[in-house]
């Protein structure tokens, strides 16, 4: 009995430590190591073609996300207007690029509400982290605005939906200032419908 009880516990031992080997790449792989990840680099030198030189700011917002975040699985680069007075709107249009899925066109809308005026005509990279596929990408991203990280005139805000992340980087013309709730929701195709 005591062979066959050590022989039991050899071989669960045995299976369970060739699952964590098997489990240990793809742990990495989720981490944002493989070759579909952007780098750090990578990132600062679309965002400085896409900007130009009124980008100062850029590489310490990129870093700071990063340092948050991880490396991203995609970015869009686009242009996006909004306005509010209490409440508010966005719209914007953009390229979403992946090194796995290649390139795809994206739109995004949405409505805010909270403490804030003003309009703004901005230049927006957003950085795509946990993207499982490109048809994750259009749905609805929650988040707060105003409480972005800006550096030389270039801000940084976040926005979830459950495991993705999206973290749209901007720069422009105009002042939009406050603290606002609301969403951004992407879609394949212009919609002036922001719900």
């Amino acid at each position: 009995m005591r062979v066959s009880n050590l022989t039991r516990r050899s071989a669960l031992l045995s299976a369970i430590g060739a699952m964590m080997a098997l489990a240990m790449p793809a742990a990495s792989h989720a981490q944002g190591t493989g070759g579909s990840t952007y780098s750090v680099q990578e990132i600062v030198d679309a965002g400085h073609s896409f900007f130009g030189s009124t980008t100062g700011g850029l590489a310490k917002v990129v870093e700071r996300a990063f340092e948050s975040y991880g490396l991203p699985n995609g970015y869009i680069l686009g242009q996006e207007g909004s306005g509010a007075f209490v409440a508010g709107l966005t719209y914007g249009e953009g390229e979403m690029n992946t090194k796995n899925a290649g390139s795809h066109p994206v739109f995004w809308q949405g409505p805010s509400l909270g403490l804030d005026w003003g309009g703004q005509g901005s230049r927006t990279m957003m950085l795509v982290y946990n993207l499982p596929d490109v048809n994750a990408l259009y749905t609805r991203f929650a988040g707060v605005s105003g409480a972005a990280y800006v550096v030389a005139g270039v801000g940084m805000t976040v926005l979830t939906e459950q495991n993705m992340v999206i973290v749209p980087i901007r720069t422009g013309l105009g002042a939009r200032l406050g603290v606002n709730a609301g969403y951004l929701k992407l879609t394949r195709n212009p919609t002036w419908n922001p719900f």
